[in-house]
């Protein structure tokens, strides 16, 4: 498998640098700062990228989870929320929450949500990131 990649370079001091975050391919560029991180700034942040991460992460697992139970989706949208919160060891990513939308036909609420579940617990970077942070799901049919 390939060995992905992503840079960051920061100028300045924390609270009044700035710096730049791009993907090894070029695919997301962006500019990020104190401001962005950590008030309401310009910009984009390591925790909106690793809720993109997760996002595309479980929508795909989801989608691989669902065509295995021979329901292949028509569309599945996630919105990946990460919380980061002062804890007693520092800034810490305490939670992360995964909210989707299926259009898939031919599965009752009770399988889906089972199906749901295990794309979850099976997801790559659910994996990586669930012995730190707390993973909620909230899964819907849209059909």
């Amino acid at each position: 498998m390939p060995i992905r990649s992503a840079s960051a370079h920061w100028h300045g001091n924390l609270t009044e640098g700035y710096g730049k975050i791009r993907t090894g391919k070029g695919g997301l560029s962006g500019d990020y700062s104190f401001k962005s991180r950590f008030e309401e700034g310009e910009g984009t942040n390591p925790e909106e990228l690793i809720a993109a991460a997760h996002a595309g992460c479980y929508s795909m697992a989801l989608s691989k989870a669902l065509g295995d139970a021979g329901h292949p989706p028509t569309s599945v949208e996630t919105t990946a929320r990460v919380h980061l919160d002062k804890t007693d060891a520092g800034m810490t990513v305490t939670r992360i929450d995964l909210d989707t939308y299926v259009d898939v036909a031919g599965l009752d609420e009770a399988e889906f949500g089972k199906v749901a579940e295990a794309a979850k617990e099976n997801c790559p970077i659910s994996r990586l990131l669930s012995p730190g942070a707390e993973i909620t799901l909230s899964a819907r049919l849209t059909s």
